[in-house]
């Protein structure tokens, strides 16, 4: 009997612990997919968030670069409301000198003429001067436009004369004048930024701003959902 119930007993505990052995083996087969899925998971989510951080730094650098050019240049014109100008003389009056690049350490002298346009802002009987843009008033504070400086000054004055052709067959041109000023001595054809270039400008680093945000944001929620399924695991375990 003593060696029935011994032989019985062993039985029971070998099937005993053959169960724990193939229980110990799930079970590390269990950890050993975990493991690797959050080794596979680690890497991709240090990228993600890597790149969303360029993102953002990059859409700040586009943002300092866009606040010293075109921001500033934009807040700091004066010309800031938009009227009609009629056109009432366009005149050639003399020659302006400018001078042109023509190799290494070489300056040339050229000349281009110089057109005064001179308009009346909404009808209101001030006469104005017309410049072109900014760029032209701080340029020229005397003529409507001035060509890139050349050696061939018939290519300069074609350019001139037809600007000048234009603007006495369209005697009525959208202006820009200071709200400010009372005398209203020089307003612009047109602005170098305005509400367009400006909006355009600033609406692609603004889109990048966003999906790095977003990314690191997604990111971030992933890992908390995955955290929170173990956690409910362990609880159901």
């Amino acid at each position: 009997m003593f060696f029935v119930a011994g032989a019985k007993n062993t039985a029971g505990s070998g099937r005993g612990n053959e169960r724990r052995s193939i229980y110990q083996k799930f079970r590390e087969v269990d950890l050993l997919d975990k493991k690797k899925t959050v080794t596979a998971l680690k890497p991709g989510e240090d990228r993600a968030i890597l790149l969303g951080l360029g993102m953002i730094l990059s859409s700040v650098m586009m943002y300092f670069v866009l606040g010293i050019t075109i921001l500033r240049s934009y807040a700091d014109s004066v010309w800031t409301e938009e009227g009609v100008c009629i056109v009432l003389n366009s005149t050639v009056t003399a020659d302006m000198n400018c001078s042109y690049n023509c190799g290494s350490d070489c300056w040339r002298v050229s000349k281009y003429p110089c057109l005064q346009v001179y308009v009346s802002v909404n009808n209101t009987g001030r006469v104005s001067r017309l410049s072109h843009n900014e760029e032209t008033q701080d340029a020229s504070s005397e003529c409507f436009y001035v060509p890139r400086c050349q050696k061939d000054i018939a290519t300069m004055h074609a350019v001139i004369m037809n600007i000048s052709d234009r603007l006495k067959v369209n005697q009525q041109v959208p202006c820009y004048y200071d709200p400010s000023s009372e005398q209203q001595e020089t307003v612009l054809l047109t602005r170098l930024y305005d509400h367009s270039v400006v909006f355009h400008s600033l609406f692609w680093p603004s889109c990048m701003l966003t999906g790095g945000a977003l990314i690191i944001v997604m990111v971030r929620l992933t890992q908390y959902l995955s955290r929170l399924c173990e956690e409910i695991g362990k609880i159901k375990r």
